[in-house]
Order: structure tokens, then sequence, then C-alpha cells
């Protein structure tokens, strides 16, 4: 039923005469990827520098991910968790070992992981660590972004996300990201069951905490018997340099939230991990989901991670970002628009010197993709910038010069 698009113009008005108005995307229509690139409909080439929120880490079709994806879809793709199958315990066991926990529990998306980790939260802290029944309260850091349902909006102070969708689920509290004292302050209460945290903010703008906050933050949760919750879901599967963003302070997370690139971008894929005394409260019937642990997710997810590995994505984001945070803090030299680069590996981001609801960043988005780089801006004046960590040292110096020209013709 698919049939080719005549023009990029025939696809937009497609989108805006049957979808919800839920998006601003720019004004690109992707028709084919591979690796680090994109084709529009009449054929232009664009490096990718989003890759779809970090879902992309291994690139656009990688083919083993995708020869993964056709053998399995071949035999079994889909039978729910009311009948076992012969891949789910496979996955299962393959997951635990590559991050080193004791259990996992599969999902789809990123935010069902997140909400299924505050599930889990919140019965360890009733069965395990005591606290009376509805009393359970989670803390949260300003700024941060896990999804769009209403408790992830019940734990934003983003008046966007926020305004004509409540009233909003209680339970939980916000305290200012990377603030010691203030995490402090919020564990005294007894009735705290848990801290989520992204180790680096990425939709708030690649916002990287400072150095030693993850590890004492969980220090301080497990001085006061809170459970420490990381959601990885952007930065996890080596995005920053590291197999998981925790990993740059030594930590390891009570629960573990991944999800985007478990799949390499192919179909939705997140999972919960932690240890068996934490996952163990749930009992049948606690959670579920029909598409969660399918076998197609599960054969792709293994391919996926096992390509991370092969091809040391963490190493190269390491490496490559180095190369383009000393690029750009030259090309910040040279111009008074760029005011800071920030970010880890390959998860970085400019913030232009301009007010959040000026348009100069989308601007300068739509002039790098004229001339053949697509990224997108975020919080009115940041540009974060993440292509697929296969990416290599001539390309990336080529998307820096890319970038640079770009930058240069603005004024501020």
């Amino acid at each position: 039923m698919v049939q080719s698009i005549s023009s990029s113009q025939d696809a937009i008005n497609l989108e805006d005469s049957y979808g919800a108005h839920n998006y601003h995307p720019l004004a690109v229509v992707i028709a084919k990827g591979e690796g680090v690139y994109v084709w529009d409909v009449g054929g232009k080439k664009y490096y990718d520098f989003l890759s779809a929120y970090s879902a992309l880490n291994q690139g656009h079709c990688h083919p083993r991910i995708i020869n993964a994806l056709i053998e399995q879809s071949k035999r079994l793709t889909l039978t729910s968790r009311a009948f076992y199958n012969d891949i789910l315990g496979q996955y299962e066991k393959y997951l635990t070992e590559y991050f080193g926990y004791d259990r996992v529990l599969p999902m789809n998306t990123g935010v069902e992981g997140c909400e299924t980790a505050l599930k889990l939260c919140r019965k360890w802290g009733y069965d395990v660590k005591g606290i009376a029944v509805d009393k359970a309260k989670i803390i949260f850091a300003e700024g941060n972004f896990w999804g769009r349902t209403l408790s992830a909006i019940s734990t934003s102070n983003d008046p966007v996300a926020k305004e004509g969708f409540g009233p909003f689920i209680p339970g939980f509290e916000v305290i200012p990201y990377s603030d010691l004292h203030a995490l402090d302050k919020a564990l005294q209460d007894p009735n705290v069951a848990g801290f989520m945290v992204e180790p680096i903010q990425g939709e708030a703008g690649v916002v990287v905490p400072h150095e030693g906050y993850i590890a004492k933050a969980f220090e301080l949760c497990q001085r006061h018997n809170v459970l420490f919750i990381a959601d990885e879901v952007q930065t996890g599967i080596a995005r920053t340099g590291k197999l998981l963003a925790c990993d740059h302070e030594g930590v390891k997370p009570n629960i573990l939230i991944l999800g985007k690139a478990l799949s390499g971008g192919v179909l939705p894929v997140s999972a919960v991990l932690s240890n068996h005394e934490i996952m163990l409260t749930i009992t049948p019937g606690g959670h579920g989901s029909t598409f969660g642990g399918n076998p197609l997710a599960c054969a792709v997810a293994m391919e996926a991670l096992q390509v991370v590995k092969d091809e040391n994505l963490a190493e190269n984001a390491q490496l490559m970002g180095e190369i383009f945070r000393e690029r750009m803090e030259q090309l910040a030299e040279k111009s008074d628009l760029v005011k800071l680069v920030r970010g880890k590996g390959l998860l970085n981001a400019l913030e232009i010197d301009d007010s959040p609801n000026s348009e100069t960043a989308w601007n300068v988005c739509v002039s790098l993709k004229e001339n053949g780089l697509l990224a997108k801006p975020t919080h009115g004046n940041i540009i974060r910038f993440a292509p697929p960590l296969i990416i290599e040292e001539e390309q990336i110096h080529d998307c820096c010069d890319i970038i640079t020209s770009t930058i240069l013709k603005f004024k501020k």
C-alpha cells in the first residue's frame, strides 16, 4: 500500500492534513538512510546529526541488525507473554550478562521503561523498605525529560508539556539538577523510595552535571536506603563514550532504564534492569505488555548490542566527540553567536547567545539543512548534535566544516 511520494511538499501536506499536530519538524522529508547519511525524496544527501534522538547509534539500516530483523521475522514475531517463546530467555540472559544485572523486565518504548522503573521503585518501597501504603515518593531533577505520559509530565517543570493536561499524578518531588544539597535535603523524608535522574540531560540541551555529581548522588541514595534510578534511554548504549553514562563515575544504578539504541533504531525496544530483590517484588499480574519481550525485538536487540561491542562504538564516540568539541571550541572563538560548547562523547550541544524565544537557532538548523547536515534546536537557543556512533574522523571534520561555515554567516 505504500506509494512513492513525488515531492517533499506532498509528504508534508499529507501529514499536516491527516496527522495530529504534536510535532514541529524541520522541513525535510527523508526517504532513505544508510550509515551516517540520509536522503530526502528528491535524492539530496545529508549527514544525520540527530540519530533519532540517539536511537540510531549504530547508524541507519545497519546490515547486521536488519538481517537479524529479517531472519527472525520469517520465523516468529509475537506470542505475547501468555506463552513462553524460544528466544526471550536467551535475550534476558544476554542482556543481564552484558550490563551486569540479575534480571531484566522487557518493554517497548523508553517512556514505558521509565514507567516500569517507577512501579518497581514504589513496590520495593512498600514491600522492602516498609513505606506506609500510598505514601511513597520519588525524587526527580528539574529539566528532566522522559516522555509525555501523564506520569512523565507530572515530574516536568516545562509549562509547554504540562499546560492543559492536569490534574497531575501525586507522589513526585522535583529538585534542582546537579544540586547535592537539595538532594540530601529531599532524602531526609523516610517516605522517599527512589531518585530518578538522567546522567546527562538530553532534551534539556545536553546539560552535563558537575563532575562527581552522579557518584555522590548515588552515595547519598545508598545512605538513605533510596533506590538510585538511572534514565539512560538516551545516554546509554555508548553514546557518551562509555557503555553507560554512569560508567564515567563508576556508578552501577539500582535500577537501569534503557531504550532507543537498544534496537539500533529498528523498532521500539526498552528494558529495565535490576537485582533479584528489587525485580522480584513484581509478581504475575503486577505489570505487563503485549509486545514487551517479543521475539522480533529480542533478536534485533541482541544483534544491536553485539554491533556496539564488535565495532567499538563507545571508544569511537569518545574519540570523535573530543574532535568535535575541539572544533566547536575553535568556532566559538571566531563567532560571537556561540556562547557555550558542552557534551560528552557524541552527545553535544551548542548554546546560542540569544534569547530562548529567538528563532536564531531554528534558522541555523534550516541553513545547516540546506548545507547538507540535519540537526534540531531544543529549548529555543540550544542546538543538539548527536550523529551515529559509526562516524569516521574524515566525516566528523567534514561536518564540523559545514557547521562552522554555516554559523559564521550568522551575526549575533
